[in-house]
């Protein structure tokens, strides 16, 4: 049986999952998930039907960090050979989160490839060189398999240019210092799956909510990216969890000069020091957050809350109109709370919430008096990962 590995790395996590591949359908096979691989390693693995199969076993305290993320897909890869050695793995599928210009489309890794992608690093320092290192990793440890690259920038590509564009002299534009949008699989993800359920829903003014740890909104009409939070990086648009979502850029100037901030340092504080972590002054997960009933940590959900309201009116403005919003990420799928928050902020827009399907996470949530369909659906970028695999190498 011919299988996919989808690698979908982080700074300090790693995600796999295996998929069989048959008449260009792909269906997941185990999910392995890594997190804190930086520190002291924790590992789940779950099977097709989401039940825990006991992990294989993972020490590389010893390992240094910088050969961490190979370990850990070393680790992965060995589980695989040893329980499932009826599964012939046939290539890998990775998230990269920048595409820059020169990528578009899903495309087979080569070295000028990865040349082309070290370039991106400046624009996406926390994922581009783990999602980098962990290509190589593959290499290394399977060289003759055939890697292909999906990214997160891809299903922006053709907005128009008067959301494309900042105003700032047009030969900066022209060099490509522009809005790019982020978390583009998991948006094509949510449309693939709009399109399952009706024409209408998957042709509909929706603005999707990718809510998590790094978190944005896109706005998408008739299938197409029409506006997004995030821009020419993946700071940009909402707080997040450590990253500070928009901020007047005279705030890093003022820093620079009456702080001595260099840019490193600058860098450090808006993308590691800041957002919900910054705020709260605690942690960077929500679920903490909720559970400290401090105003400090309140003040970090409130702020969300906030933020995401303002850009449902304003992608609405970007699309004339609003008839559908989905939330989806690890955070718009689970708090409710959080929901409710942004939604009591958005009745002005017919957007109205029935609290009691929201309080069940049920896939539709909004009253029968709402103008606005409100959807939670469940996100999943490997699937995307996998199936652009497919058509990639034709498995």
């Amino acid at each position: 049986m011919q299988t996919i590995l989808t690698i979908n790395g982080g700074s300090s996590s790693l995600k796999c999952t295996l998929f069989k591949t048959a008449s260009h359908e792909e269906t997941p096979i185990y999910q392995f998930k890594l997190g804190n691989i930086l520190g002291e390693p924790r590992i789940t693995l779950s099977d097709s039907s989401g039940n825990k199969i006991t992990p294989p076993t993972i020490d590389i305290s010893h390992v240094p960090k910088n050969e961490r993320h190979k370990a850990a897909l070393r680790t992965v890869l060995n589980w695989l050979e040893e329980h499932a050695p009826h599964l012939r793995l046939t290539a890998f599928g990775h998230r990269v989160v920048h595409g820059g210009e020169l990528f578009t489309a899903p495309v087979l890794i080569d070295s000028p490839t990865m040349t082309a992608l070290e370039a991106f690093i400046p624009l996406a320092p926390l994922h581009q060189p783990y999602n980098l290192l962990l290509i190589e990793a593959c290499q290394a440890l399977k060289p003759d398999l055939p890697q292909v690259a999906c990214f997160d920038t891809t299903f922006h590509v053709g907005q128009p240019a008067v959301e494309r564009h900042y105003a700032i002299p047009r030969k900066y534009t022209k060099e490509g210092i522009h809005r790019y949008g982020f978390h583009g699989l998991s948006y094509e993800y949510i449309q693939k799956t709009l399109k399952r359920l009706s024409t209408e829903a998957s042709l509909a003014k929706t603005i999707v909510c990718h809510l998590g740890a790094g978190a944005s909104m896109c706005a998408i009409h008739q299938g197409k990216s029409i506006a997004s939070t995030m821009g020419f990086t993946a700071v940009d648009g909402l707080p997040m969890g450590t990253r500070c979502g928009n901020i007047d850029p005279g705030v890093l100037l003022y820093l620079q000069r009456h702080h001595h901030m260099d840019t490193d340092a600058l860098e450090k504080l808006i993308y590691q020091e800041s957002g919900w972590l910054g705020v709260s002054g605690l942690s960077s997960d929500m679920l903490t957050l909720h559970q400290a009933h401090t105003p400090e940590a309140e003040e970090a959900i409130d702020m969300l809350a906030y933020r995401i309201a303002l850009e449902l009116g304003r992608l609405s403005a970007a699309m004339e109109g609003l008839e559908q919003i989905v939330f989806t990420g690890g955070v718009g799928e689970n708090d409710a709370n959080l929901r409710q928050r942004v939604l009591k902020r958005s009745q002005w827009l017919g957007a109205i919430i029935d609290d009691a399907a929201n309080e069940a996470s049920l896939s539709v949530i909004n009253a029968a008096a709402s103008k606005v369909v409100i959807r939670v659906i469940p996100t999943n970028e490997e699937a995307m990962i996998a199936h652009h695999v497919t058509e990639v190498i034709g498995a």
